[in-house]
């Protein structure tokens, strides 16, 4: 029976949702226990901790697919980009701004996940997308301009979070070839790589190491922040598709500029809150998108974990197992029409 819910994607924005609340928490907590750490050591404990928790995290192979030897060149550029380059900037961008400008700043993650998302996946972009696209990068310009007018360090930690949102952008977008997979194994073999490479530069620098509170406390956020966020990040992905996990997550700045703001984290100033709002619309526009029309999938064979009651999984077993499971499997042409977000099965043009 298929599913014919007018908010099919709810599971995968809920997911989401959870994920910008544990990234947005950590991001001004982060600035707070990074202090006199240099961006290498402090990227290196959070993934370390990511690492930790994404090992605890990983399911039976009948629940969830293994990670392949294939996917080695996917994880190792995820590693670059969302281990490395991301959390550095945004380290040395924390250190260079306040944390309601940097959390805010964060969104345009969305508009980067949601172009590459399109370019890469050809998921779909009606008009709606397009003008929450605009209201996000008009946002973010109106950050850039206040902090400009702060001073030149403002400007450059803001300029700093910018290129974290772009590799984490980049990240996503290789995230969703590994949807299927369990998203446990791909936490730690991310985590993992991130942690040693960007462990081996800070001590390479000389960058100086932390002490045991402080350690503790980024590897706490490490572990929440990063390694549960991204595990329900890569849920929500496979549930609703890059392009609008992303518009989803990007209430994680709106979050951690709550809480940075609280903290008394820099002064609120006009242009912070002109950018908020654009930012703010931005996203609210964009979860209003419904979509729904004939389609039909092609022949297909992969492995995923997947249950038997969502219209789109319809061979047999003996017996027939209950529940959540993985396992390699056929799907037969089939054409179809109903609500549907670009999933795994809805990666068709339009």
């Amino acid at each position: 029976m298929i599913h014919t819910d007018a908010r099919p994607a709810l599971r995968g924005a809920l997911l989401a949702l959870g994920a910008a609340t544990l990234f947005g928490v950590s991001t001004p907590v982060v600035q707070r226990a990074g202090v006199g750490l240099g961006p290498f050591a402090t990227a290196a404990l959070l993934y370390a901790g990511a690492a930790i928790l994404g090992a605890l995290l990983r399911q039976p192979v009948d629940r969830e697919a293994r990670l392949q030897p294939t996917d080695a060149r996917r994880i190792f550029s995820m590693a670059c980009f969302g281990a490395v380059l991301g959390p550095v900037f945004l380290a040395w961008g924390l250190q260079h701004t306040s944390g309601t400008s940097a959390s805010l700043m964060l969104t345009l993650e969305a508009v980067f996940t949601a172009l590459l998302a399109r370019g890469l996946y050809h998921e779909s972009m009606d008009r709606r997308v397009g003008a929450a696209m605009l209201l996000l990068t008009l946002g973010g310009a109106v950050l850039i301009v206040d902090g400009h007018r702060s001073g030149t360090a403002q400007w450059t930690g803001l300029l700093a979070v910018m290129l974290a949102t772009l590799s984490w952008g980049i990240d996503n977008s290789l995230s969703r070839g590994l949807a299927d997979r369990d998203p446990g194994q791909v936490v730690l073999a991310k985590a993992a790589l991130g942690s040693i490479m960007t462990g081996a530069i800070a001590w390479g620098l000389g960058e100086p190491a932390p002490h045991a509170a402080q350690a503790a406390a980024l590897l706490a956020m490490g572990a929440t922040g990063y390694g549960l966020s991204l595990r329900l990040y890569l849920l929500a992905q496979r549930a609703f598709g890059a392009a609008r996990t992303g518009s989803v997550f990007a209430f994680a700045p709106f979050i951690g500029a709550v809480v940075a703001f609280g903290w008394s984290e820099g002064a609120f100033s006009w242009g912070m809150g002109l950018g908020g709002l654009l930012m703010l619309a931005g996203v609210c526009l964009h979860l209003m998108e419904s979509h729904n029309h004939e389609h039909r999938h092609e022949a297909l064979e992969h492995e995923h974990a997947h249950t038997h009651d969502d219209g789109h999984h319809t061979h047999h077993h003996a017996p027939m197992p209950t529940g959540l499971h993985s396992h390699r499997h056929r799907h037969e042409p089939l054409t179809h029409s109903h609500p549907h977000a670009p999933d795994l099965h809805h990666t068709h043009r339009h």
